[in-house]
């Protein structure tokens, strides 16, 4: 058997042991070694240990810990509890007002946090009660939070496009310049659709009743002073530190997380169950993406080395795609990989196997990083395997079945799609940013 067909074995292997639930980390490590010592004998062992330390030695991958604390961190100290109350009561006369500040919520958290299982958990915990108890449909309800819970896959500080950054070694701050426009048209498209939907159908969502939004304006000014400054503060002061040069993601990651720490002191919601908390979930989560990330390694090292790579090069090069077409196919793949694997695995097992192509049908990694966040945006919110609606149906009443968690985030998967095909379309939706900032 040529070395080439070895390779290529590897793929079927990984997704039939990831299927019979091997842990995927060390199914990639195993398979690589194992593999790797059948074509190349003692030499795969030089490569692991060379692989492992590369990847130890990653400084982007030392902000991702640091994020995932500052998410953790602002969510136990409910900060965003204040911040949703205040923004309810700010929106309370709007038609749909609370479908909207779950948005907004969202949206804000998002750039606090990537972490989809916390945004949507989170937002079903704290707008989902609050949505039923003012009789708003449970389709528009359950829709906006599974929808909006996932925007923290591609609005920065998102750990996609940092492990994304890492794998394809692009630049994080130009990836998340990159990001923010169509980051807040994916944000503004839901709006819009809240907007149009409460508006010719109002049954989907009353107003707020007088005696719940009867505060004095200066109160809700305070309110909304105290809970949206802060953080807003925060989350620009780290995000602007990365675009802007002042400081690495890994800085600015740092001081986000001593940022978190201090909005919790000032609302004295900083307890050390909470800080215990958010440590053993930073170190869980940080322990799972950096496993995964070296076996990756480790596993496209191999890959490439037995040639499998060489040969998926060939034979899409010589299917003669257009780009657009190519790309299409790639994203289509990714899509429907979403289904059964999880976003981390599918950032540094597969992308990594497209990228060298990127270069042959001249497709810049920046465009093409950008349009699979989207993409997994999608295919959290996909059925049968909607990650994002078994996340919420965890933690809504009993009452609201699963295929109305679907139904409702069938819109919102719809925008999501038109915005891709508008990047795809429009590149400069991408590139105005970065070009600006960077002056490229």
């Amino acid at each position: 058997m040529s070395q080439e067909i070895l390779g290529l074995l590897m793929l079927p292997s990984l997704v039939l042991a990831i299927f019979l639930g091997f842990p995927t980390a060390f199914t990639l490590m195993g398979l690589g070694v194992i593999f790797g010592y059948i074509g190349n004998g003692n030499m795969v062992f030089y490569l692991l240990v060379q692989r492992t330390y590369s990847t130890m030695s990653n400084e982007v991958l030392i902000s991702i810990p640091l994020f995932i604390f500052m998410g953790y961190i602002i969510e136990r100290a409910g900060i965003l509890d204040d911040l949703f109350k205040s923004i309810q009561l700010a929106m309370g006369p709007i038609r749909g007002s609370l479908a909207i500040t779950t948005l907004i919520t969202s949206t804000i958290f998002a750039t606090a946090t990537g972490i989809i299982g916390a945004a949507v958990t989170l937002m079903g915990l704290l707008a989902l009660p609050a949505m039923l108890r003012a009789n708003y449909d449970v389709k528009l309800s359950t829709g906006i939070i599974a929808a909006g819970g996932t925007l923290g896959i591609l609005i920065p500080p998102s750990i996609l496009l940092i492990l994304y950054g890492a794998t394809a070694g692009a630049s994080v701050p130009k990836l998340y310049a990159a990001a923010f426009i169509p980051g807040l048209l994916l944000s503004f498209s839901y709006l819009a659709y809240i907007l149009i939907r409460v508006n010719l159908n109002p049954k989907l969502a009353p107003p707020l009743p007088e005696h719940e939004r009867n505060r004095p304006l200066a109160e809700i000014f305070l309110m909304l002073l105290k809970s949206f400054v802060p953080i807003v503060a925060l989350i620009m002061s780290v995000l602007g530190a990365i675009l802007f040069g002042v400081a690495t993601p890994t800085e600015a990651a740092a001081v986000g997380a001593v940022g978190g720490l201090v909005l919790a002191a000032i609302n004295r919601r900083l307890t050390l169950q909470g800080l215990k908390e958010s440590v053993f979930l930073t170190m869980r989560s940080s322990a799972m993406v950096c496993w995964l990330f070296v076996g990756s390694a480790i596993f496209s090292a191999v890959f490439g080395l037995l040639g499998g790579d060489k040969l998926i090069e060939q034979f899409v090069v010589g299917l003669n795609l257009p780009p657009t077409l190519f790309l299409i196919l790639v994203l289509f793949i990714i899509f429907l990989l979403g289904w059964p694997l999880e976003w981390t695995e599918i950032i540094v097992i597969f992308v990594p196997i497209f990228l060298p192509l990127l270069e042959q049908f001249s497709i810049d990694p920046l465009l093409f990083g950008i349009l699979v966040a989207l993409n997994l945006q999608t295919a959290f919110l996909s059925p049968p395997v909607a990650m994002s609606a078994f996340y919420l149906k965890g933690v809504a009443p009993k009452h609201i079945s699963i295929n109305q968690i679907f139904a409702g985030m069938y819109p919102y998967m719809a925008l999501q799609i038109a915005v891709m095909f508008l990047v795809l379309l429009f590149p400069d939706l991408v590139y105005f940013l970065p070009n600006l900032i960077f002056q490229q």
